[in-house]
């Protein structure tokens, strides 16, 4: 019975968890990076045309336009690679979940430069590691060089932090945001995007809908595009989750594998044991099937109440994980999960699995009494007898 319990309940909590992982990858992770990414093998100049066609197309809820790089931003000595991404705030905040994130500041003050500076928008783990906060100065050093009288120079901007966002992911600590005016600037073709941003009502069709709109002639007759989409900078690592929540269920299976295997090795003995009880019985007149059915009860019994703690207790783990790790980590000062895509322990629990472990194991339950309850309802009674 034990063993039913843990092996029905630690299944629940690891496939709440792995779940978990799974919708946390794609609310996060996939509500902060683009489903698919259309660029120009030139700046576009036309992009609100560019955008206006593809709102237009089958599956697409938004559409925005940005130019990202890669970079460097360094304060107070710090230095952090990062990616920039020069977004219109006001577009952004339609298909993206940052504007729902911000730890400090306003989304909407990623405004153009215009004589006050610069400004820029980065994630908590960033903003940490530079040691700056809202007000606070960074550089940005650009991945080119400049020539210049006094030799080939590296670029270098100035931008005020306006805003924090913190998801409790990797980005946090990956991502940046300026205004896409002061990005075309700063990629010198002013007015211009580099891509344009799109927002799909399902996620999961990003790789074929890349594949026609970079093959669609209208959109290479407007100009020369190339695509990208979420698969290939996270693909595997959703693709990673989805394989390792198969293969745990698959092992921890057969931890209810062999708690049913405990059932049938210990009502086998309970027959061996009882073969005289048995014998008498069978003499005072009970039948073969009565026999078996005695036995068949008892590892039912033993399989449903182990299946029902450990469902129940599954269940209670599942909802409160999450909150007891928190405490762990509190009560402890580590963080356990630092090293991973998102800072804490997700779980989210699907009555499907629930209803496809429970069943499952009291199906296993079933089988495991099968073999016990023939052989007692087959015991002869007077070789039992024999020797009695």
């Amino acid at each position: 019975m034990l063993g039913m319990l843990l092996g029905v309940a630690v299944l629940i909590l690891v496939l709440s968890v792995m779940n978990g992982f799974a919708r946390e990858l794609e609310t996060r992770i996939l509500g902060m990076v683009p489903h698919v990414v259309l660029y120009g093998s030139q700046p576009l100049e036309d992009w609100p045309a560019w955008a206006q066609e593809m709102k237009s197309r089958e599956g697409v809820l938004e559409v925005a336009p940005m130019t990202d790089f890669q970079g460097m931003l360094s304060s107070r000595g710090q230095v952090a690679g990062t990616w920039i991404s020069g977004i219109d705030p006001e577009q952004e905040a339609k298909l993206s979940i940052v504007d729902d994130y911000m730890l400090a500041g306003d989304f909407n003050a990623l405004e153009p430069e215009a004589g006050a500076g610069y400004r820029i928008i980065i994630g908590s783990s960033l903003a940490q590691q530079l040691g700056v906060w809202l007000g606070d100065k960074v550089t940005l050093v650009m991945p080119e060089a400049t020539l210049s009288p006094a030799g080939i120079i590296p670029r270098f901007k100035r931008f005020t932090v306006v805003g924090i966002f913190e998801v409790g992911a990797e980005l946090d600590g990956l991502m940046a945001f300026i205004h896409w005016q002061d990005a075309a600037k700063l990629m010198r073709h002013p007015g211009q995007v580099g891509g344009i941003r799109v927002q799909l009502e399902d996620l999961f069709t990003a790789p074929e809908r890349t594949y026609e709109w970079v093959n669609d002639t209208q959109l290479q007759a407007m100009a020369s595009i190339y695509g990208s989409n979420w698969t290939r900078t996270h693909g595997s690592l959703f693709q990673a989750i989805k394989m390792e929540k198969t293969l745990i269920a698959l092992l921890l299976t057969l931890i209810i594998a062999v708690a049913a295997f405990n059932i049938v090795s210990s009502l086998v003995m309970l027959v061996q044991d009882k073969k005289g009880d048995i014998a008498v019985l069978r003499t005072m007149g009970a039948s073969p099937k009565a026999i078996g059915r005695i036995f068949l009860w008892q590892g039912l019994i033993i399989g449903i109440v182990g299946t029902v703690l450990g469902t129940v207790l599954g269940i209670v783990l599942s909802l409160t994980i999450s909150d007891v790790v928190n405490w762990l980590e509190q009560a402890l000062s580590v963080q356990l999960f630092g090293a991973y895509f998102i800072n804490y322990l997700p779980s989210d629990l699907h009555w499907e699995d629930v209803g496809l472990i429970t069943s499952g194991a009291l199906l296993l339950s079933f089988l495991a009494t099968l073999y016990p309850a023939r052989k007692a309802a087959l015991t002869p009674p007077a070789e039992a007898l024999r020797y009695d």
